[in-house]
């Protein structure tokens, strides 16, 4: 058994919970929050502390907070040559105090709080400064994961950053989609099965051999009435950025 504690209470740190909960391999030790009541619902009261004098001994730490929190963090860590790792897409493995052992624990998924999901297909992205560290953040991957890849700090970089893309920005279409819908009293729900079937191609298709519409078939009629039908300024400035990066791709062909 793999005996872990889990700093941090935000959407990554809840889904972790919930997923080594299940898990055969791993016992939650402790876990630190601010605010004890904010996961009382997922784990034993007495398991969860606020004090980082309270840490008990663990085979792993996972420091799950944000970004500009990271080093704070693990200087505060009131001991030495254990293994800490954080969860972090950017931050590499130097944000972390050299008293212990570094590494990164990444899991490359999009974490709401209200949202359930099936922990075992999230990619878990690990990284340790020594081979037998790495075997151990192994271990505790695949307890809950069927994903599981070693990755660098820089290739870390450039999946975040591709995430960032693919998801985040993908959902503000979403959002600027349903605000077109909605200023014309049209149903947002007549798009899902589209979006659906946008994201089941590229299960078996590259994203450049996916692309359709009028950007693509180099419809001007089509996209100078879209632009003449937009009103709102920020909505024709991406559709004409998109459309001129989906144009300049087929000039690279």
């Amino acid at each position: 058994m793999i005996r872990i504690t889990i700093i941090g209470s935000g959407n990554v740190a809840q889904h972790l919970i919930k997923a080594f909960t299940k898990s055969d391999l791993v016992e939650i030790v402790q876990v630190f929050s601010r605010k004890k009541e904010v996961l009382s619902s997922l784990i034993d009261f007495d398991k969860i502390v606020n004090d980082f004098e309270s840490l008990k001994e663990a085979d792993l730490y996972i420091i799950a907070v944000s970004d500009k929190a990271i080093a704070d963090v693990s200087k505060q860590l009131p001991f030495q040559n254990r293994i800490v790792v954080h969860t972090s897409g950017t931050a590499s493995l130097d944000v972390l105090d050299v008293k212990n052992r570094k590494g990164v624990f990444y899991p490359l998924q999009t974490f709401s709080k209200t949202k359930e999901l099936d922990f075992s297909t999230v990619p878990v992205c690990l990284e340790a400064e020594n081979s037998y560290d790495y075997k151990v953040l192994e271990r505790v991957a695949k307890s809950i994961s069927t994903a599981v890849f070693l990755i660098n700090s820089e290739q870390r970089k450039a999946l975040h950053v591709s995430a960032v893309f693919v998801n985040n920005f993908t959902n503000h279409l979403y959002q600027i989609g349903q605000e077109i819908c909605e200023e014309h009293h049209v149903p947002f729900a007549i798009l899902k099965p589209l979006i659906q079937e946008t994201a089941e191609k590229i299960k078996t298709l590259n994203p450049i051999d996916a692309q359709t519409g009028p950007a693509k078939r180099h419809d001007s009629n089509t996209i100078d009435a879209h632009l003449a039908y937009l009103t709102n300024e920020k909505q024709k400035n991406i559709y004409t950025i998109i459309t001129q990066s989906i144009q300049n791709n087929d000039k690279k062909l």
